[in-house]
């Protein structure tokens, strides 16, 4: 059973890192929702970072990584006091997550656009090699912790609501629907940054191309645990709903 993840240690922790970051509300923007997913959702653990059934997370939203580094210290992936160094020349916590040399790190990201295709492709190719494992329990990654069902590694994207407007997005979205990719989330932090927005609201812009859409409010921990781990039939986006922060 691996250590819980304490919400007021990943707090003090963002206030570790102090290197200039033009991006912080970015950042702060992500901190409730990878905590619930590093603490309540997602198998991975730190010595199992090659283990062909762990789940995957990619952070697209990855210009503004502080609470990503937050949470990833917090589980164990690297020592907290390498957040000192946070920005610095010699520091592997750069202002864009680099998975060379930030364990824990799947996908190298920060690029607008780009984190969402990339999880599709990712979800594809497990599924191409038929990769399965026995189903835990959130939180658990003791080989032991097994029951009769087995499910596929889990690939979990979490975007920005103004990213959605890049054309890549349009192109990952109705194609992960089509393909009913079930192992595939898409988490928008929605603060309100978006230049167009859409009509009807975020959700229904994943809905109209036949994915399960859940919005929640971005702060509300239960709320999110709940939205992620309900059965899906296919691809699932949850919306999650922060105080508009810009910039």
């Amino acid at each position: 059973m691996r250590r819980r993840i304490e919400y007021h240690d990943l707090l003090q922790a963002l206030t570790r890192m102090t290197g200039a970051e033009k991006h912080a509300p970015s950042a702060t923007s992500t901190l409730d929702t990878l905590h619930v997913l590093y603490d309540r959702v997602l198998d991975v653990a730190p010595a199992r970072c090659d283990d062909p059934g762990r789940d995957r997370f990619v952070l697209s939203k990855g210009h503004g990584p502080m609470a990503y580094y937050a949470v990833l210290a917090a589980r164990g992936f690297f020592p907290p006091g390498v957040l000192d160094g946070f920005g610095g020349f010699d520091s592997p916590l750069g202002h864009h997550p680099d998975r060379s040399r930030v364990p824990g790190v799947e996908v190298s990201s920060g690029s607008l656009g780009h984190g969402l295709p990339i999880a599709v492709g990712i979800a594809l190719a497990l599924r191409a090699q038929r990769r399965e494992r026995p189903d835990v329990a959130p939180g658990n990654s003791s080989p032991g912790d097994t029951t009769l069902e087995r499910r596929s590694p889990r690939v979990v994207v979490m975007l920005g609501d103004a990213e959605l407007e890049e054309g890549s997005n349009h192109e990952a979205i109705a194609f992960a629907a089509r393909t009913r990719l079930d192992t595939l989330t898409a988490i928008v932090i929605d603060n309100d940054s978006a230049s167009l927005g859409w009509p009807g609201g975020i959700a229904r812009r994943f809905e109209g191309e036949g994915w399960l859409a859940r919005t929640v409010d971005g702060r509300d921990h239960d709320a999110l645990e709940r939205a992620l781990i309900a059965p899906s039939e296919g691809p699932l986006a949850v919306v999650a709903k922060v105080e508009p922060k810009h910039g």
